[in-house]
C-alpha cells in the first residue's frame, strides 16, 4: 500500500477523557497512564501512531465529551487532508492498520466518493475511523458524548463509508476496565511470543 505524502490525513489521538468507567470498575488513576507491559497505555498507542509515519495531533485538553474533543482537534488541524480518529486507549492498534485506513481515504482501490473509512476485524468494526477533509464542518461542530458516531452513521446511510478489513484485534481492544487492561496485556505478550 502506497500513501501519497502530499495527501496524508492527520491521526487525532483522543486523550482528554476522564476514564470514569475504568475507575468505577476498580481501576486507580488514569486508564491512559495505567501500566501495560512496562509502559503507559497511551504510550503504546502513540508508538503505533509514530511508527505509521502519519502526521498526528494529541488532544489531551479536558473537554466535556468525546464530540467536543474531536471538534477541538479537527479545528486545531483544519488544514489537514482528513483525519483518523483514534481513542488513546487502544494500545494494541498496529501502525499498518493506521496506514490502511489512510490509504482507503486516499481512494487507493476504493470508490472516489468515499467520505469515511473504518477498519473491521473478523466482522467487527473498530477504530480508527477516518474522514476526508470534506467532513470538516460536521466534525468541527460535534459536541457531547457520542463522538463522531452521528457523522459516520449519516455517511453509512449515503453509502460513502469504506470498510477496511484488517488482521488487527487492536482496533477493538480498548481499556475501559482493569479486566480489559489484563486482557490487553495477555494479547500483547502473545503477540510478542511470550
Amino acid at each position: 500500500m502506497t500513501l501519497s505524502t502530499s495527501r496524508l490525513p492527520t491521526v487525532i489521538v483522543l486523550a482528554s477523557g476522564r476514564g470514569e468507567r475504568f475507575r468505577t470498575a476498580g481501576g486507580t488513576g488514569s486508564k491512559l497512564q495505567a501500566e501495560l507491559a512496562g509502559q503507559a497505555v497511551l504510550e503504546h498507542t502513540l508508538d503505533a501512531v509514530r511508527a505509521s509515519g502519519l502526521p498526528w495531533h494529541l488532544e489531551d485538553i479536558g473537554h466535556p465529551g468525546m464530540g467536543d474533543s474531536i471538534a477541538a482537534a479537527v479545528r486545531a488541524t483544519a488544514s489537514s487532508n482528513g483525519w483518523l480518529i483514534l481513542p488513546g486507549d487502544l494500545p494494541l492498534v498496529q501502525a499498518a492498520t493506521l496506514r490502511a485506513v489512510a490509504a482507503a481515504l486516499q481512494g487507493d482501490a476504493q470508490p472516489a466518493q468515499a467520505q469515511a473509512a473504518q477498519p473491521s476485524f473478523r466482522g467487527e468494526r473498530g477504530h480508527p475511523v477516518g474522514f476526508v477533509a470534506a467532513c470538516f464542518a460536521q466534525l468541527a461542530a460535534l459536541e457531547g458524548n457520542l463522538g463522531a458516531a452521528p457523522v459516520l452513521q449519516a455517511l453509512r446511510k449515503s453509502g460513502t463509508v469504506v470498510d477496511v478489513q484488517v488482521d488487527d484485534i487492536g482496533i477493538l481492544t480498548d481499556i475501559d476496565t482493569p479486566e480489559a487492561l489484563a486482557q490487553a496485556e495477555r494479547l500483547m505478550l502473545a503477540r510478542r511470543g511470550f
